[in-house]
């Protein structure tokens, strides 16, 4: 009986399934080699390149376009776009884990169904529309500052708009989903006698929540972390209209230099390798930390 489950496991792996296996994988690997990685050699080409007249690129190589990224003027935005990225996880993590917990243990099925749906419902309207929504909202004579108003809490408008506190919240809105499905995930497989176990041997509710709850769903929490970082930090149009010139982040940067007459291909090149290497070092950082756990 061994021989034949080796015989059938090699069999199983024979070239000729190699071959198939492999034409069969012909057309992604194509795709993906066309329109994922071909664009990003010829980025980070660019990004060693000399700018020459207008918008074209020339020889010879040179590295002072990542000198300049790492410079007085460029790397404080790139800076202040990781901070915000990371405010808005940890503010997505601190609001889409008790949500994530509160319908994960909903017993009554339907009721777990609709709370689902209401937190995917705002995937259905455009992304550009939701945040020109906050523009209304924020703005001098939005919704908040006219309820202020008119409460007579305050006397003139609040700067609302324009602020990082505005790019935050709007990242926020947009990217909440994102944190809150993976750990809906995570809660809803937890097995939740290990909880009555934990309070049996003499733990209260926060050891047991340090100790038992939060190390079991951690998995979820490292996804929906990495979900809302990666697009946070490249975010364009949010920091465009919702933080003018006071909310200028990487991806706002990034299309300065690749538009108008003035642009600088070589540059926005090297910023945006800058930028995919803090993409793969916060997928690393996920990579170790799923290992660990």
């Amino acid at each position: 009986m061994a021989f034949s489950l080796e015989f059938s496991r090699s069999a199983s792996h024979s070239p000729r399934e190699r071959r198939r296996g492999a034409i069969l994988a012909l057309p992604a690997v194509l795709w993906l080699g066309l329109f994922f990685v071909l664009p990003i050699v010829i980025v980070l080409a660019y990004s060693f390149m000399t700018r020459g007249q207008g918008s074209t690129v020339t020889l010879p190589l040179t590295l002072e376009h990542y000198q300049r990224t790492f410079g007085n003027v460029y790397f404080p935005v790139i800076l202040d776009s990781v901070i915000i990225a990371l405010l808005t996880t940890v503010v997505c993590l601190l609001v889409g884990y008790p949500l994530a917990f509160f319908i994960a243990t909903r017993k009554n099925k339907r009721a777990q169904q609709i709370a689902l749906f209401l937190v995917i419902l705002p995937f259905w309207t455009n992304f550009l529309v939701r945040t020109y929504a906050w523009q209304i909202i924020l703005g001098d004579e939005g919704t908040i500052n006219t309820l202020l108003m008119s409460l007579n809490l305050i006397s003139e408008p609040l700067q609302l708009l324009y602020t990082d506190g505005a790019v935050i919240v709007g990242l926020v809105y947009g990217y909440l989903p994102f944190m809150v499905l993976p750990i809906y995930t995570s809660v809803e497989r937890f097995e939740f006698r290990l909880v009555e176990a934990g309070h049996d041997l003499g733990a209260n509710d926060w050891h047991v929540f340090w100790r038992v709850v939060l190390p079991l769903t951690l998995p979820g929490v490292i996804a929906g972390s990495i979900l809302v970082f990666i697009p946070a930090i490249g975010a364009f149009v949010t920091p465009a209209l919702l933080g003018g010139t006071q909310g200028l982040m990487i991806g706002t940067l990034i299309q300065r230099q690749f538009t108008g007459t003035g642009g600088n291909f070589p540059l926005g090149s090297a910023i945006s390798a800058v930028m995919m290497g803090l993409v793969m070092l916060s997928l690393f950082v996920q990579s170790r930390l799923s290992r660990r756990n």
